[in-house]
């Protein structure tokens, strides 16, 4: 039996993380195996389920992570297929460990598999640029079990602008094929994910969608001022359209680090370096490595888990409990002193349960809020 008041609360809350990239970190390395428990500290992941069942997490969205690649014919057609291969990938390895897990498509689907005791997986596809040359595939990912889309990544893509491109906006917000995105994704049932995308494309997707939009991982501005943050008026704004922010651990996103020419350099080089050429698998896992290289030479700042409540606390105070999540980004670069990986979830409900939260905002917080948010994608697309 769980130990302390907060361990059994959190035992019995229905516990939803919304951004998870394990298909990609982890379900790419050839030995590693999804029902083992790993070591963050020996091979950096964070997700598999022995892990899973110890943290009490009931479900979580695994996202497709498509890195940014070439913008040409040729390029967007391998970014899609690349993109569709991580995701039978993941779908195969789930079903290997049916009695353990399943897919989740609906927002009821979720509760029922949890209850049932297995974990509930979502799947998310992070960068609109794997759409393809055209919005065809959407449908497709959208039958093989995608509730959202993330519309763009760490540079501007075809469908709109990215907060973090160090060229500026290209689009000034959406581009033409990113509102005929939008469109698709409320007729499908997708929910928009602003995520990674400039503040004008999340205004837009605020103006031009049916259903709620959500911010799968994201931070404060008010704590920390930083171009993947969303300011206040933004919070508002996704409060009264329904939607939820949900707040991620990438210490570089929660506390400012000190000025480093060399790491912005070598950064942006990488990211050239593979918006360049085509996507294929290969080039997706040699990524994660330069990547993993990169995290090494040039460590993040060390974020506390008191820094990550600051920005969940802000949200709260902003935009209400309803409106306010949980969306780690572990396996993509998340994980603060104290919420290393998902045996540490407890952590986080006895921090907040220390905060004063009662059970039933933490029921909101840990999943009911995002689950409402895909029940309204339903119903806009029915």
């Amino acid at each position: 039996m769980p130990a302390d008041p907060a361990q059994r609360l959190h035992r019995r809350i229905f516990t939803l993380d919304s951004h998870l990239d394990t298909p990609t970190a982890s379900l790419l390395r050839p030995a590693w195996k999804f029902d083992r428990r790993h070591d963050v500290r020996a091979d950096g992941s964070q997700c598999d389920l022995p892990r899973m069942r110890a943290g009490g997490l009931k479900a979580a969205v695994f996202a497709v992570f498509i890195l940014q690649s070439a913008r040409t014919p040729a390029g967007r057609r391998a970014a899609r297929d690349t993109a569709f291969a991580i995701l039978r990938r993941t779908r195969a390895t789930l079903a290997r460990q049916d009695r353990a897990c399943a897919v989740a498509v609906t927002a009821a689907d979720g509760p029922r598999i949890a209850a049932r005791g297995r974990r509930a997986i979502y799947l998310s596809l992070e960068n609109g640029h794997a759409a393809g040359p055209d919005l065809s595939s959407l449908a497709e990912f959208r039958r093989l079990g995608v509730r959202l889309l993330g519309f763009t990544h760490l540079l501007n893509n075809d469908l709109g602008d990215a907060s973090t491109d160090p060229r500026g906006p290209e689009w000034h917000g959406l581009s033409p094929l990113g509102r005929e995105a939008v469109a698709e994704c409320n007729r499908l049932g997708i929910v928009p994910d602003a995520s990674h995308a400039s503040d004008a494309v999340l205004g837009q997707l605020l103006e031009r969608s049916r259903a709620p939009v959500v911010l799968s991982h994201s931070g404060c501005k008010a704590v920390f001022d930083h171009p993947r943050n969303i300011d206040d008026g933004l919070l508002r704004a996704l409060a009264r359209h329904g939607g939820v922010i949900q707040i991620n651990s990438l210490s570089t996103y929660l506390v400012p680090a000190r000025p480093d020419r060399a790491r912005d350099a070598t950064l942006r080089a990488l990211m050239a370096r593979f918006a360049r050429g085509p996507l294929t698998l290969a080039v997706m896992a040699e990524a994660n490595r330069a990547f993993r290289d990169f995290d090494r030479r040039f460590p993040r700042p060390e974020a506390q888990l008191s820094h990550f409540l600051d920005h969940l606390m802000h949200a709260v105070e902003v935009a209400g409990i309803d409106h306010v999540g949980i969306g780690t980004d572990f396996d993509g670069g998340g994980g603060v002193e104290g919420l290393r990986d998902a045996a540490d979830y407890p952590n986080l409900t006895r921090a907040l349960a220390a905060r004063g939260f009662a059970a039933a905002d933490l029921a909101k917080i840990w999943g009911g809020n995002l689950l409402r948010v895909l029940r309204a994608a339903e119903a806009a697309a029915r």
